[in-house]
């Protein structure tokens, strides 16, 4: 095991996060965790590498990977200890929890595969194998500073590809040109990638919620629903948008539909505050698209967490009993979705703050288009 040096440019969040990550193990009576899930070794150690564990105690923060990151983790991770893999963690993991000195070990069970606890168990069996969930998911759920500058910039460059593709939509584009039109702006606007498979659903396709850009040509005067992000320094953005290329051809549905769900989505966002729990903030959307008659057709919940993934904590939906916290993240997307014909779907990115929100998307919500 080698100490990596230490950093040379700002300052590491590490320590901040570490310090409130032991307190959450100590309330927990852990010795120390070992982390397996991705976003949450990134938000702990700063590592973007694709393999890696780490294994954290009171004053032990070890970060396990094999031969491809070794200098990755002296440049990322300054704040960690590089254990150098050879051939498998379990070959190490008893050095590592001496090093730690550690007797209760947490797991992330909702990450880690059955095989991998039974390695570890069998690697280290005279300490107990605690199973947690969420530890450091509920942590993410509240932005510093940082992340809230990172996620600031990758909504802007989402706002910025949806601006830049929709005077080039034209009738008879295919959904997936229009997504290359997206995606390729994003990328070569500094993104890492798109945040998910982006959605471009045209007509019958928009009555699928995570329909799939296909071959399928865009109609004059049907619902088209751009559901889209990128991922930027590791944070995602995530920003629906519905369209029409020219009037609708069923004008009246049309609006009718579109408005409520812009309705629902402006109550929402104004009723949105802390101590105020994620079925509330559904709740608020969900009554009046009931209230409208479309009950039926909003199956998936209000809005989630959005940062190092793009589906996180906080959630608002109807089963979410927990309040939301000032510093966190969440989209705002009601739904409505009409099989055979379409669907619409309006989606912002808020802050929850301690006087309510903050609206982060800025894109524009008129949706009519040159045909």
């Amino acid at each position: 095991m080698t100490n990596a040096p230490q950093a040379t440019t700002t300052p590491s969040p590490t320590p901040a996060r570490l310090t409130r990550l032991r307190e959450v193990l100590r309330q927990q009576h852990l010795d120390a965790i070992l982390i397996s899930q991705p976003e949450n070794r990134r938000y702990l150690s700063g590592f973007t590498g694709s393999s890696g564990w780490l294994l954290i105690s009171a004053d032990q923060a070890l970060l396990a990977t094999d031969f491809r990151y070794y200098d990755q983790v002296a440049l990322e991770s300054p704040d960690f200890a590089l254990v150098q893999i050879k051939m498998k963690l379990a070959d190490l993991l008893r050095g590592m929890v001496e090093q730690a000195g550690a007797r209760r070990i947490g797991f992330e069970a909702d990450h880690a595969t059955y095989d991998s606890v039974q390695e570890w168990c069998e690697a280290v069996p005279d300490c107990e194998w605690a199973p947690t969930k969420g530890l450091v998911v509920g942590l993410r759920a509240v932005k510093d500073a940082g992340e809230l500058a990172a996620m600031r910039a990758a909504i802007a460059l989402a706002d910025a590809a949806l601006a830049q593709a929709l005077p080039q939509m034209r009738t008879g584009m295919t959904e997936l040109e229009v997504s290359w039109i997206i995606e390729s702006y994003m990328r070569t606007h500094a993104a890492e990638g798109v945040a998910f498979e982006l959605i471009v659903a045209g007509g019958p396709n928009g009555a699928r919620p995570h329909a799939r850009a296909s071959e399928r040509p865009l109609q004059a005067g049907e619902p088209i629903v751009i559901d889209m992000g990128a991922r930027l320094n590791g944070y995602c953005s995530d920003l629906t948008r519905t369209f029409c290329l020219g009037q609708p051809t069923e004008p009246e549905r049309f609006w009718e539909v579109y408005n409520t769900v812009l309705r629902a989505q402006t109550a929402a966002e104004v009723a949105l505050r802390p101590g105020m729990t994620g079925q509330e903030g559904d709740a608020v959307a969900r009554d009046l698209i009931t209230a409208a008659g479309y009950g039926d057709a909003f199956g998936h919940g209000l809005g989630h967490g959005v940062g190092l993934a793009v589906h996180e904590e906080p959630r608002l939906s109807r089963i979410n009993l927990s309040p939301l916290v000032a510093g966190s993240l969440v989209t705002v997307e009601p739904g409505i979705y009409l099989p055979g014909w379409g669907g619409v779907r309006i989606e912002d990115i808020v802050l929850i703050t301690d006087a309510g929100i903050e609206v982060l998307t800025r894109a524009p919500k008129e949706p009519i288009l040159p045909g």
